[in-house]
């Protein structure tokens, strides 16, 4: 066949040659591509498609005939694997004289496929680089055997004998018969099923036994070994030990020699490798090792181990165990992070481990007696017995125990539960599978991921339900000492939302129901939503802050440079972000997008489900109306969302339930429902007038709030909590002044539960915390209505005298309607004062105090802008309420021990009593009071916040009215609780987020009702006048801690506290005469005194409140606002959600308020450049105003201006000189900046004295600086002040760039730099050490000195600086690098060779520095020696002292 082959190929000739083809060689056997020189070619007749094969017979022995040689050049071809290019030839001739070298280069990796393979989409999407070279591409991915075994060296064998086959008698092979083989295969028991050739094939190999007498020794040459050379290696054992143990190949037979010594020619194989084993050092060895794992497929590597771990017996396993890192050298793999993301495991650390590695014992394979279920002959195709396929079901290793510092996936069981790594659990509990790790219990999250994807119902159901109890245990915090990282958010980012609301979609009811679950577990906080219930009969307590993720600032890269008309607006930019991005900034707006309104409605309308789904959904969407205003107004916007709650869930009528846990909620009464109404109404008037009007809330506030809840035909605590929410939505619509009508018409119901009210009966204590709510509830409703009534006269005047500007219409209640409640609130009152001497009933009557409390003053407030008020009857009521009721409960133990435990659990003097407790993420702001409630008191229903703050409320009303009454109430300031108390809040620094603002607003209020209280009290009484200093600071702290929602506060506390003469008594005590001594020596003699300049700022407190108040002018709205809802104009209330919490309303810095303004009026906010010629009116006086206040604050209320680090006080007091070009020269503006400078440059204030980090507003101080260098060089006419400033920043521990560019770019502002060594406020050591090592700032010193640009009598202080940096620079000799060596002897040299002989002198002879010398600093007299040695050796002349 070969010539037939041969005249079908197509030859290439070019270049005088003829190539035959490489892949014609190869089937020859033949490497390379054959190459025929043409000329020799040509003598021989080219085959013919017709030569038969004698003729090329015929032609191939004239050929050799001839005599001629071969044309045929064998071509060897370079490994390009090896990288042997360059040695191709020189390998080719060492190796011509030894042995044989077969290069394997075209093994294919596969057998090639007979069907074409299918494309891959994924293989198209591979990023692929131009410049990337696709055979380095190849060698990179190849793992083959080809690529280690690529170089095969023939062994000599011409000395070895030739065996020739064995001669038999037989002409053809033995014929087998399957009877025979059948037999046989009996009586071996092979294992696994294999054909009949295979069978007997195996059949035919010599027995164990006889290669032994083979080799002449009682060992098998294939025999087993404890530890290949392989595993050896990775263990790190001496290769010595392991050769000694070695008795024969692990892996070869020699079976494919075809020789009948093959197990001899094994054996000197494995000599002739284990010598070179031996001959090679282990860190070859190791590093041999390396390279061929890295060049081996894993999954040939894994081959070649179970090779050996199958042929290992018993015995040498259990003497030589292998360990797991010999098994499985990657298994750093399986140490995964503890974080989730994109699906990832978790991982738990367990600590409480010791490090106890199990030994990993190789099981024998599965015997037929160890089945759990044995096959019957009867059973088709079930007679064979196949143990690789049985594996799964012999039981489960135990679980290994780990060591305490290694990371373990996190598995959880169907309750959420953490299972230790190490727990063995029965398998019945069904938490193993047969994915990874089977012998561990419990599935991680990416198990549950998966599962929750499947197919099968159960497992979707089981795996969503698994996941809600893992969210709830979360936010618990019960992961936190267990878990690295936080559960909520690993789940967040891999996708969590996306899940639940698929799941949501899922057509099977109790998938459905477990996606309700875990959404209602992520979402809602139960201690949350209890915290906020207790929270509700509070002062305000109905106001609650929008739980909105704090707002991500976003770069908008698409905007840059266009017009603001051109810019697209935030609610463009908002509905074209994903879903994705959305829920990861906001998980509640989030699902809104996903449409999971509609969802929830549809699963209510027509799925209707079980009592706990329904619940579930309310809970759900009540945390989605807390989330914003927005988002209570998409729930009332869904289509039949909130009419499918109303007339399923808040019937008006009703058939009572069988059981006490009905089966469905459908027809039934459901509390959630009328929360839901509640939450909602909170978010705005106009909601509140929908759900009235629109969704019948008027006829289910007179259904639900005249039946009793014994007579509603329900469970006796869901009848007390409809009852409850009921009358709290009642209250809510009458805090907009709405539904006043109800009043009138229920008044007599209301009356009479009014009169029960102090007499609460109950069967249970839980029932009677119940009932107790609901008192508190109407108490909440009827403080109200009384508030609405106050409001009706000045509606009415103002509606006559509005004349068409917009106005609230009067509500439909009038002052003569609540009248009649002040005897019976009055009569309740003194009776639960009673009650708190009877241990019965003191519970009860603490719980109802703060209500009863909170209605008398909204009742006596609004009665003293009334036009029927009698002033005399009203006092006379006032004094007998003090006398009966407020000085008993303030002399009560009761009181002294609310009192006592201010401190302890406030909120402010104690932060990390707002510490999250369980699992918080940003994109899912929560409360947290989980850890509030088990840690403090301050968020239960006998919190120490309630009562004393109506108490304090009522008695400010009181004392307003009544002025005469205001001494007796002095005890309660003077208590050592309550001063101790306010003394721990002036250093407290509380931080504000979700978690602590809503807790730390009730907390304000105490404190500001306090501070009124007492700034009462300091003029009438001595004894409170002496803690004025105290208040003062309190009240300076409480500004700007102040959050959104409580602007009224703040101008209060600005037009009566901050600035108010009786609370800063330091005017009266010589405080002025002090601070002028203590700074006497720091005082210019056209400097005035400090003590003057602060008597003058004591003078002008009215103007400089003035000041304050009118640049805060901006907050106007907002004070306007928050003073309707503190004073009860609840007609102009517009919605009980507070503003979003973005931190406090006044910044810390409020006190450079006015500076700040004026800089950024004068439009010089983008750093300076700008001269105004002229200062708009009032300029001066303002910054004079706010530079007082300032050095009020700087020397007595120093501890109000910590928060302000002293870098931003600096660039703050620099606004003084960027405003304008001429408000520094101000007479009394320069006065006080000296002052401030002064103090801001005494030692503690300069040690803290930051300039590397950048001032709050500013991306760093370097560019302020360089605005001021621009406005001095422009404007600053040698200002002595102005100049201080521009030095202070060139301290020798500041950066050197500020050094650099005032000798650089201006270093023409040298010349007008002259403030003088006195006059400068900073130690001149602070200049000129340590040595200075900028080579080019020292350079840069040289030129300015002998240029002139730098002049002692121009620029004295850096004439100084600059002499001493280098003096000290050229003359040192400490070991630097060759280029600073180099400059040292250069500047050395221009120094001696310098014609000015006084600065010459001055750089050679300089001493020390001296702030008060003329100078500056002190020289010698001659030059020391050793300095004479130093400029010996540089200048190579000698000094001699009478020629200076």
């Amino acid at each position: 066949m070969l010539p037939n082959v041969v005249t079908s190929l197509i030859l290439t000739v070019s270049d005088d040659k003829l190539t035959i083809p490489r892949w014609f060689l190869s089937m020859l056997g033949m490497d390379g591509e054959m190459i025929l020189p043409s000329a020799e070619f040509g003598m021989l007749r080219r085959p013919k498609p017709a030569d038969s094969e004698a003729d090329l017979l015929r032609e191939q022995q004239e050929l050799l005939a001839a005599g001629g040689q071969s044309t045929v050049t064998v071509v060897k071809r370079p490994d390009k694997r090896r990288g042997d290019a360059a040695d191709a030839d020189a390998d080719a001739h060492e190796q011509e004289n030894q042995r044989d070298v077969v290069t394997i280069e075209d093994l294919p990796d596969e057998i090639p496929a007979l069907t074409p393979a299918k494309k891959s989409r994924f293989k198209k999407e591979r990023v692929r680089f131009e410049d990337e070279d696709p055979e380095e591409r190849l060698d990179r991915h190849d793992t083959h055997i080809s690529a280690v075994l690529s170089r095969i060296i023939e062994r000599d064998t011409s000395a070895v004998p030739v065996s020739l086959p064995c001669i038999t008698g037989t002409a053809f092979p033995k014929v087998f018969h399957r009877s025979v083989v059948e037999s046989e295969e009996q009586e071996r028991a092979p294992r696994g099923r294999k054909s009949i050739f295979a069978r007997q094939f195996a059949a035919q190999r010599p027995k164990k036994k006889d290669v032994q007498s083979l080799n002449g020794s009682g060992s098998s040459a294939s025999g087993h070994v404890a530890f290949s050379p392989l595993e050896s290696m990775e263990t790190e054992r001496p290769e010595s030990d392991v050769m000694g143990r070695v008795c024969g190949p692990l892996l070869l037979s020699g079976q494919g020699l075809g020789i009948a010594n093959s197990a001899m020619e094994t054996m000197k194989i494995h000599e002739e490798n284990q010598a070179r084993l031996q001959a090679m050092s282990q860190s070859e060895i190791l590093e041999e090792q390396r390279k061929l794992l890295a060049q081996l497929d894993t999954r040939l590597v894994d081959f070649v181990r179970s090779r050996k771990a199958q042929r290992t017996p018993g015995s040498e396993s259990s003497s030589n165990p292998v360990h797991r890192e010999d098994i499985l050298p990657n298994s750093t793999s399986t140490e995964l992070d503890h974080t989730i993301k994109s699906q990832e495991s978790q991982r738990d650390t367990m600590e409480d481990y010791e490090e106890d590695e199990n030994q990993l014992v190789v099981q024998p394979p599965i015997t037929g007696e160890e089945l759990p279920i044995k096959p019957q002959k009867v059973w088709l195709h079930m007679d064979k017995v196949e143990p690789e396929k049985l594996e799964w079901t012999r039981d489960l290793p135990a679980p290994s125990r780990l060591g305490t510092n290694q990371a373990m996936q996190a598995r959880f069981d169907f309750a959420g539960a953490l299972i230790p790594p190490n727990k063995d659990l029965p398998t019945h509990l069904g938490l193993h599978h047969h994915g990874e790790e089977p012998e561990l219990a419990g599935y991680s999250l990416q198990e549950l991921f998966l599962l929750s994807r499947s197919q099968l119902n159960q497992q979707r159901n089981l795996a969503v339900s698994t996941l809600a109890n893992v969210l709830t245990k979360a936010r618990a915090g019960e992961y936190t000492s267990s878990l690295k990282g936080s559960v909520l958010s690993s789940l967040l980012d891999a996708g969590l939302l996306f899940l639940l609301r698929f799941s949501l979609d899922d057509g099977v009811e109790g998938v459905m129901s477990s996606a309700v679950h875990a959404l209602q577990a992520l979402l809602v906080s139960s201690d949350d939503e209890e915290c906020l219930d207790n929270a509700f009969p509070w002062l305000l307590g109905m106001a609650t802050f929008p739980l909105l993720p704090a707002a991500q600032e976003e770069e908008d890269e698409e905007d840059e440079g266009l017009d603001e008309a051109l810019k697209e607006t935030a609610k463009e930019k908002e509905e074209k972000k994903t879903d994705h991005d959305v829920a990861r900034q906001d998980v509640v707006k989030g699902f809104l997008k996903m449409q999971g309104l509609p969802r929830l409605r549809y699963i209510l309308e027509v799925l209707r489900p079980s009592p706990r789904v329904v619940l579930n959904i309310l809970q759900i969407l009540i945390r989605i109306a807390r989330h914003s205003t927005a988002a209570a107004t998409q729930i009332l916007n869904c289509p039949r969302l909130m009419d499918t709650v109303v007339s399923e869930f808040l019937p008006c009528s009703w058939t009572p339930a069988v059981s006490q846990a009905p089966s469905s909620l459908y027809g039934l009464p459901v509390a959630l429902a009328m929360k839901l109404l509640r939450v909602l109404a909170s978010a705005g008037r106009h909601a509140c007038a929908r759900i009235l009007n629109s969704l019948g809330g008027k006829e289910l506030l007179s259904r639900f709030v005249v039946v009793e809840p014994s007579e509603m035909l329900l469970e006796a605590g869901e009848a007390l909590r409809c009852s409850t929410e009921a009358l709290r939505l009642f209250a809510v619509a009458a805090g907009y002044g709405q539904a006043c009508s109800l009043y009138t018409d229920l008044y007599p119901v209301l009356v009479k539960r009014l009169q029960a009210g102090n007499r609460p009966c109950a069967s249970s204590e839980a029932v009677l915390f119940l009932e107790l709510d609901r008192i508190r509830a109407l108490l909440v409703l009827l403080t109200q209505v009384t508030q609405t009534a106050g409001c009706h006269e000045e509606l009415q005047r103002g509606l006559v005298s509005a004349q068409g500007t917009e106005c609230p219409p009067p509500p439909p209640v009038l002052w003569s309607h609540v009248t009649g409640l002040q005897p019976t609130v009055i009569s309740s009152l003194k009776g639960c004062v009673r009650a708190l001497d009877g241990s019965s009933q003191m519970s009860s009557a603490l719980i109802l105090l703060p209500s009863y409390l909170l209605y008398v003053e909204a009742y006596y407030s609004q009665l003293y802008v009334q036009s029927s008020f009698q002033p005399v009857q009203c006092l006379q009521e006032l004094e007998s309420l003090t006398s009966d009721v407020l000085l008993p409960l303030i002399s009560h133990q009761v009181m002294q021990n609310m009192t006592s435990s201010f401190r302890s659990s406030s909120v402010i003097c104690n932060p990390r009593l707002s510490a999250p407790g369980g699992e918080v993420v940003p994109s899912l702001p929560g409360l947290s009071c989980s850890r509030l409630m088990t840690s403090s008191t301050m968020a239960g229903s006998n919190s120490p916040l309630s009562l004393p703050t109506a108490l304090l409320y009522l008695l400010n009303t009181i004392t307003s009215i009544h002025k005469g009454l205001i001494k007796k109430f002095s005890r309660l300031i003077l208590s050592d609780a309550v001063l101790g108390y306010l003394r721990s809040c002036v250093g407290a620094m509380p931080s504000v987020s979700h978690m602590s603002a809503w807790i730390l607003r009730h907390e304000h209020h105490l404190l500001y009702l306090l501070l009124r209280l007492a700034h009462k009290l300091v003029p009438v009484d001595p004894e409170v006048a002496k803690h004025a200093s105290l208040f003062h600071q309190v009240s300076l702290a409480l500004l700007s801690w102040l959050l959104p929602g409580s602007e009224y506060l703040a101008h209060e506390l600005m037009s009566v506290m901050t600035f108010s003469h009786s609370l800063l008594p330091e005017d009266g005590c010589g405080e002025p005469e002090v601070a002028a001594l203590a700074e006497l020596q720091l005082q210019e003699k056209t400097s005035p005194a400090v003590g003057s300049l602060l008597r003058d700022a004591l003078h002008h407190l009215p103007s400089i409140r003035g000041c304050y108040l009118t640049h805060l002018a901006y907050l106007e709205p907002s004070v306007l606002s928050s003073r309707d809802r503190y004073l009860g104009r609840n007609p102009f209330v517009r919605s009980h959600l507070l503003p979003e919490l973005t931190g406090p309303t006044l910044p810390s810095d409020w006190p450079f308020l006015p500076l700040i303004s004026l800089y950024e009026q004068m439009g010089l906010s983008a750093g300076g450049g700008q001269q105004v010629e002229s200062l708009p009116a009032g300029s001066v006086q303002s910054a004079t105003h706010c530079l007082q206040w300032l050095l009020v604050l700087e020397s007595w209320r120093e501890q109000a201006l910590t928060v302000v680090p002293p870098v931003a006080k600096l660039a703050r007091l620099a606004c003084v000189f960027l405003c304008s070009s001429d408000l520094f020269l101000e007479r009394p503006v320069q006065e006080l900046t000296w002052a401030l400078f002064r103090r801001l440059t005494r030692p503690a204030q300069l040690e803290a004295l930051d300039l590397g980090s950048a001032p709050p507003g500013l991306a760093s101080f370097h560019d302020l600086y360089s605005a001021l260098l621009a406005q001095y060089e422009a404007v600053s006419f040698g200002d002595p002040l102005f100049g201080c400033f521009m030095l202070l920043p060139l301290q020798r521990r500041y950066s050197v760039i500020m050094r650099l560019a005032v000798f650089g770019e201006h270093v023409g502002m040298l010349r007008s730099l002259g403030v003088s060594l006195q006059q400068l406020p900073v130690p001149l050591e602070k200049f000129t050490s340590p040595v200075e090592d900028s080579l080019p700032l020292l350079r840069l010193y040289f030129r300015a000195l002998v240029t002139g640009a730098l002049k002692r009598s121009w620029c004295p202080v850096l004439y100084a600086v600059a002499v001493a940096h280098l003096n000290a620079f050229i003359f040192s000799q400490d070991a630097v690098a060759e280029e600073v060596e180099a400059a040292r002897r250069s500047l050395l040299r221009k120094t001696y060779y310098l014609t000015d002989e006084v600065l010459k002198n001055h750089l050679l002879l300089f001493r020390l520095p001296q702030q008060n010398s003329e100078l500056g600093f002190i020289i010698y007299e001659q030059l020391p020696s050793i300095r004479a040695r130093r400029l010996e050796s540089i200048v190579g002349t000698e000094e001699k002292g009478g020629e200076r």
